[in-house]
């Protein structure tokens, strides 16, 4: 049986790999639609690559170029939100959901539909709206599957016993490109360091949310959500061979471990699979060559980011919007030179701080959650000026 497949994010890391996922499977999947954020001719490279019949780019400047970039191929295609939204209607089985950041969540959640699966690849989707999002996924009876590589081993590992019997759900973090430096030299680090990540091809923000371990954080919530987890049941554990994506430590002592190389492709068709699991001819796991496995406790003072977000997961109601939203900006501030490295902490706490004392509820829809997260937005862009360094050249 062949099963349609739309791919939003396609031209992202996520949406490459799931490429070659379906390239690897071709007797399985038909490719429906893709839709990318700017490169009109990486995302044209991607459609004729996977044979689908719509590309819809967001960036409504470059539907001519995308358009000239497919022309004879028969492949249909639309630029700007209109196309995009076109895109996800579309009629298909399933919807990997790769869009990076909180532009991601209104797609995504377009994208839920009666007897649909959502392969989610878009932490913002739970972390800005998670209760909302997840009240509509059980409303319409989603199959809701996680890409990202914890919380598919999470998934799996949960399959074990019952959510009740569960003491800690604990993901890992590879530690990122300065797990081994100071605080000092941690402090001088430009943007390209940080976004030199050990393990992981990913895009620059999530490279950069790896450094200073956000990106765990926001995984926190995001497990919190995906698995009914209450926070004092989630733990980090940083793991440096990123083999071990996440286990579940059981009420009777017993512990099961979801493990891996590290290759994205592995939990994508693990959340593409079907009646059975697809066959990839990657390379298989090897302990006996890997030799040893080692463990170690975050150091939230070096990586305060951490701290903050299991501080907002705590808190509950809106602060984890706030916090990414106010995070999004901080690191487009760092990428620009114009903060340091920890700014991006400071000015996280700052606009969470100027929230707080308001107690917002948690959004009970998509709009709302994007309504907080631009007023949080415009918090962070004002506390940005005041620490501006460029300005101050």
């Amino acid at each position: 049986m062949t099963f349609s497949l739309t791919i939003l994010g396609a031209t992202g890391s996520i949406g490459r790999s799931t490429a070659d996922v379906v390239i690897a499977q071709r007797d399985a999947f038909r490719v429906e639609a893709v839709v990318g954020g700017r490169d009109a001719l990486a995302l044209a490279q991607v459609a004729r690559r996977l044979g689908a019949r719509f590309a819809a780019l967001a960036d409504e400047s470059g539907g001519e170029a995308l358009k000239e970039a497919l022309s004879g191929t028969g492949i249909g295609s639309g630029a700007g939100q209109s196309a995009v939204l076109e895109a996800v209607e579309r009629e298909a089985d399933t919807v990997v959901a790769a869009i990076s950041g909180t532009a991601g969540l209104a797609p995504t959640h377009a994208a839920l539909k009666p007897g649909r699966r959502i392969a989610l690849a878009n932490k913002e989707s739970l972390v800005c709206a998670g209760a909302a999002f997840m009240a509509d996924v059980r409303r319409l009876c989603i199959d809701l599957l996680p890409v990202d590589s914890e919380h598919n081993a999470l998934d799996h590992a949960l399959a074990a016993g019952m959510n009740r019997d569960v003491e800690k759900a604990v993901i890992t973090a590879s530690g990122g490109p300065f797990r081994t430096w100071t605080r000092e030299r941690i402090a001088g680090a430009s943007a390209k360091e940080a976004s030199a990540h050990p393990i992981w091809s990913m895009g620059s923000k999530i490279n950069i949310d790896s450094a200073t371990l956000m990106n765990k954080g926001l995984e926190l919530i995001e497990a919190h959500h995906l698995f009914d987890l209450e926070a004092d049941r989630l733990d980090v554990l940083v793991h440096p061979e990123a083999i071990v994506h996440g286990l579940v430590q059981w009420s009777d002592g017993a512990v099961t471990a979801g493990l891996a190389l590290p290759d994205m492709k592995v939990p994508i068709a693990n959340a593409l699979r079907n009646e059975r699991r697809l066959r990839m001819d990657l390379p298989r796991l090897d302990l006996a060559a890997i030799g040893r496995l080692s463990f170690d406790r975050p150091d939230e003072e070096r990586f305060p980011c951490l701290s903050l977000a299991k501080a907002a997961l705590k808190a509950g109601g809106a602060m984890p919007t706030i916090l990414n939203a106010a995070n999004e900006i901080a690191v487009a501030a760092y990428v620009a030179d114009r903060i340091g490295f920890y700014d991006i902490s400071e000015m996280v706490e700052a606009v969470c701080s100027t929230f707080s004392g308001r107690q917002l509820a948690a959004p009970e829809t998509v709009a709302e959650a994007l309504n907080i997260d631009e007023e949080a937005r415009r918090a962070a862009r004002q506390a940005v000026s005041a620490h501006d360094r460029t300005a101050r050249l």
